[in-house]
Formats: structure tokens, sequence, C-alpha cells
């Protein structure tokens, strides 16, 4: 598959202090880029073209369910081809749910039409 993903600036903003807490955040978040060049629809839908992916941090334990939430924006050229943007990040106790009008803003903020997202991929 061609995918390629892309990190925003605001994902960085808000990855920074999850990096001085948790050590291996890094290398957590570099296989999590590697799944999503494998599987870019994995996640739950939040709304076409926007979903929010569960992440394992290992110095955390616990698993996905205690792990990072992250939100990405997926732009399907087609079912083998595309980009995956990461948008935000945020640890699971921070907050429970996210608002889906606030990704839409942020996105919005950061130059995507969101409107014009379909999404081609599979929920899981």
């Amino acid at each position: 598959m061609k995918w390629s993903v892309e990190f925003t600036k605001e994902f960085l903003r808000m990855a920074k202090p999850l990096w001085k807490r948790y050590r291996s955040l890094m290398d957590d978040l570099d296989e999590f880029r590697k799944s999503l060049t494998d599987d870019p629809f994995q996640g739950v839908v939040l709304q076409p073209g926007i979903r929010k992916i569960r992440m394992a941090i290992k110095s955390k334990g616990g698993g996905k369910s205690k792990g990072a939430r992250i939100i990405t924006l997926t732009f399907a050229v087609d079912e083998e081809k595309g980009k995956v943007v990461l948008l935000l990040i945020y640890d699971h106790n921070q907050a429970d749910t996210v608002d889906r009008k606030m990704v839409k803003i942020v996105a919005q903020r950061l130059g995507y039409d969101v409107d014009d997202l379909q999404d081609e991929g599979k929920t899981k």
C-alpha cells in the first residue's frame, strides 16, 4: 500500500507533555505510524474521514485501553493509496470522549476541508 502518515503541529504540541511523561512514546508512535500504513482505516469512525484510534503506551502499561487516543483524518485516493493526518493526541484519562465539533474546528483551522472527506474504509 502507498499510504503516507503526517503529523500536524497541533498533534506535536499535544504530544510533547506525553513524551516527557512516558519514555516509550516515541517508539510507540513509530509502531503506530507503521500500523497506519498497513491499515489506515483502523479505529472508530467519528464522522466520514475522521477516526479515533486507541494506541498502547508501553511504559504506561495496560494496553490500548489505558493508552493514548489519536484522532486522524484519512484522505483516500483509493483503497490502496492516500494520506493519514495525525490531528490530535491525548491520554485516555484526560478525556472520556472527544467533541466532534472541536475536532472539525481544529482540522479547519489547520487548513483541512473536512466537509469533503469520504470514508472508504471499514470500521473495526
